[in-house]
């Protein structure tokens, strides 16, 4: 398997996390594609899964097909391998063990964590899911199931298309909210995102974002790029030690939010 970029703000920090995003890999001709919805052959790209949870020590798996709304799947207990879910943009546990994922080729990997609590939350953010409000959907949901206010989360934002090469129409600005610029112009949705975590209470010095940019960087696969691979943003819990004495937040009835 390839190796990943992590999330380094966060390696020493919270070292009983493993969360990252998949690359490409270095042969064209057989690249880590962990794409599930596409035209890759379904045996190789499931062995890339497994490979993907081999290499984290998870011992389960979840995905989902993405529709950049605001659908939301939270997961308690889940048996050995992976798990293909209900669509959603969101992933969220309190589960050691189980690797939360998101599909990614230029949206935005948001990576949520509340370390007190250890409960953790992997989100899709494209510019539609942006605005449909899945980031902030997800914050206000650590409050409603865990208790977890917006200021004690710590957010990342890793790999995705950079500011320097996002140029989309003036639809998509007010989609968002933002002033209209008249024409073509580029975007730099990761800041846009760091905005929206503020105003929903999230504290600004617990919010990192990576510059890594999907369309320039070879390492990634990018949609504008022309690519149809997909990488991979990963979130989990490692399994607790025996000295482990993490609080358990209380715990929700229901398994999803539409």
């Amino acid at each position: 398997m390839p190796a990943p970029v992590g999330v380094e703000p966060w390696a020493d920090r919270f070292p009983w996390l493993i969360a990252g995003t998949t690359t490409r890999g270095g042969a064209p001709a057989a690249p880590f594609d962990l794409g599930l919805f596409g035209n890759a052959p379904v045996a190789a790209v499931l062995g890339r899964w497994e490979a993907l949870r081999r290499w984290t020590g998870m011992r389960a798996v979840v995905h989902s097909r993405q529709l950049h709304g605001t659908g939301l799947r939270l997961h308690r207990h889940a048996n050995p391998g992976l798990h293909l879910t209900p669509p959603g943009d969101a992933h969220l546990t309190r589960e050691p063990g189980l690797l939360l994922t998101v599909a990614l080729a230029d949206c935005v990997p948001i990576f949520v964590v509340a370390p007190e609590r250890r409960v953790i939350a992997l989100v899709h953010a494209g510019w539609r899911g942006s605005a449909a409000g899945i980031l902030e959907h997800t914050i206000h949901s650590f409050q409603t199931r865990f208790g977890v206010d917006p200021e004690a989360l710590h957010l990342h934002l890793g790999p995705a298309i950079g500011a320097d090469a996002y140029e989309v129409g003036p639809e998509v600005f007010r989609g968002l909210g933002l002033p209209d610029p008249g024409g073509p112009a580029l975007l730099d949705l990761r800041g846009v995102l760091v905005e929206r975590a503020e105003r929903a209470g999230v504290d600004r010095r617990q919010i990192t974002r990576t510059e890594r940019g999907t369309l320039r960087d070879p390492r990634f696969f990018s949609h504008r790029g022309g690519d149809t691979g997909r990488q991979v943003a990963f979130l989990g819990i490692r399994d607790p030690g025996p000295d482990d004495d993490a609080p358990s937040p209380p715990d929700s009835n229901a398994d999803s939010e539409p």
